[in-house]
């Protein structure tokens, strides 16, 4: 890892809010593609997603769903639940950002989609009395959605589809299945 990467991850425990985003920004955008130094900082974002500050665990936890595809060793697959845990945050901006980088897990590999498939599965089924719903569900519909875009793999679509048809509001269920639209 180079310096710089070196201070950015520094920068997400800073308490200056422009450090860390500029932090943010740079990590998110290095990791966009794969990365060889993933291992050297996968301990710290994980201990991060439990951090007293909801900003870092909100990024640890997006810059780990990046570091997904530079993952070789699969951790990803015992880590997956503690990311998952983070989109109950008693933060729901936390939460949300969590929900919506976790798709990037499930274009890693056909083991990862499974593990994210369940994990969502079983998200979808234990939000209905958390207080936003239909916003979780949404966004795990969402993020079902991307998966399928990058991968095209029909588990994905079938999965999404059969989440769609428990969804008990007609509202809500027809603006989840307009996500599955052909576009």
């Amino acid at each position: 890892m180079n310096t710089q990467t070196k201070t950015h991850v520094d920068n997400i425990f800073s308490i200056d809010r422009q450090l860390q985003n500029d932090a943010f920004f740079a990590l998110i955008a290095a990791t966009d593609k794969s990365v060889d130094w993933a291992y050297e900082v996968w301990d710290k974002l994980l201990e991060s997603l439990t951090h007293k500050d909801n900003h870092v665990r909100a990024i640890a936890a997006q810059v780990l769903c990046n570091l997904a595809k530079s993952d070789p060793e699969n951790r990803m697959l015992k880590d997956l639940d503690a990311l998952i845990a983070v989109t109950k945050d008693e933060r729901f901006v936390t939460a949300r950002h969590t929900m919506q980088s976790l798709w990037k897990v499930g274009t890693a590999g056909a083991p990862q989609r499974a593990r994210l498939l369940d994990g969502l599965e079983r998200r979808f089924y234990e939000c209905v009395a958390e207080k936003n719903c239909a916003l979780i569900r949404f966004d795990i519909l969402q993020s079902l959605r991307n998966v399928y875009d990058t991968t095209k793999d029909e588990a994905v679509r079938v999965k999404a589809l059969a989440l769609i048809e428990i969804e008990a509001d007609p509202k809500y269920r027809k603006k989840c299945a307009a996500l599955w639209k052909v576009k």
